[in-house]
Formats: C-alpha cells, structure tokens, sequence
C-alpha cells in the first residue's frame, strides 16, 4: 500500500487527547490519528457500524449490537438464501433485518477483514476446545 504525506492543524486539546490515547493503545500518535481516521471514513460510510476495542485489536460490529463477524458468521452458516437468509439471521441474533443488511453491506465492503475475524475467532474456539479436553481427560484418568 502506498502513502502519502498530509500536513493538518489540529487543535492543542486533540493533540493533547491523541497523545494520551497513543499511549493508552500502545501506538504511535500517527498510527492512531490513521486508524481512527480510517475507521471514522468507514462509519460515515456504512451507517449503523462502530469500532470496538480488545484483545485482538479493534473491530467492526453493529452499533447496539454484535460484531459484524458474529452477524456474517450466522448467516454464511444458513441453508438459506436471500431475504428468507436476512429475516432467519435477524431472529436467530435478536436483531432487526435492518442491522442484517448492515453487516452485510460492510462485510460486502470488506470481505476479506470479516473473514480474518472469523478465521482467528475459530481457531481460538479450537485451542481452548482442545486444551479443555486435556484438562478433562487428567480429571477423568
């Protein structure tokens, strides 16, 4: 990916503010500024869509909701399809039809992100899966 160099004048207080927030996230004042940038072009760009933090780094999920992953999750997993696919995801999450078409407009947007989550969450779902087999089996011997 290629860069470019802006100059912007921000306002002592936010610089004060990105600098104490650089520090609470462990990065770089410009790695900040880049990443809340690029997450607040997405939100303005996909209503009803926030940025979390955690453990594994900030992530998309709906506003009042689950993360986008969740959402897509559950509705790759469907035998459905469709607006039939949209209405079961709604009611199997507790969400509105609406908030499905939102993750799947960003999913639309940023599949191969959505599908990273997935993949991370899944392999996490493995390890303590298999780690709490072992502890079972010693517990059983």
């Amino acid at each position: 990916m290629s860069t470019r160099l802006i100059s912007i004048r921000i306002a002592s207080d936010l610089v004060a503010r990105l600098e104490r927030a650089s520090r609470e996230e462990g990065m770089t004042r410009s790695e900040l500024a880049k990443t809340l940038m690029d997450e607040g072009l997405r939100m303005a760009e996909h209503p009803g869509i926030v940025f979390r933090p955690g453990s594994a780094g900030r992530r998309p999920a709906l506003a009042g909701g689950p993360d986008v992953w969740e959402v897509i999750r559950l509705f790759l997993q469907l035998d459905e399809g469709g607006e039939a696919a949209i209405a079961r995801t709604a009611t199997l999450a507790a969400l509105t039809p609406d908030q499905v078409q939102v993750a799947l407009r960003y999913y639309a947007a940023y599949q191969d992100e959505i599908d990273e989550w997935i993949r991370i969450v899944d392999e996490e779902s493995d390890r303590a899966q298999a780690a709490w087999a072992r502890e079972q089996a010693l517990l059983h011997r």
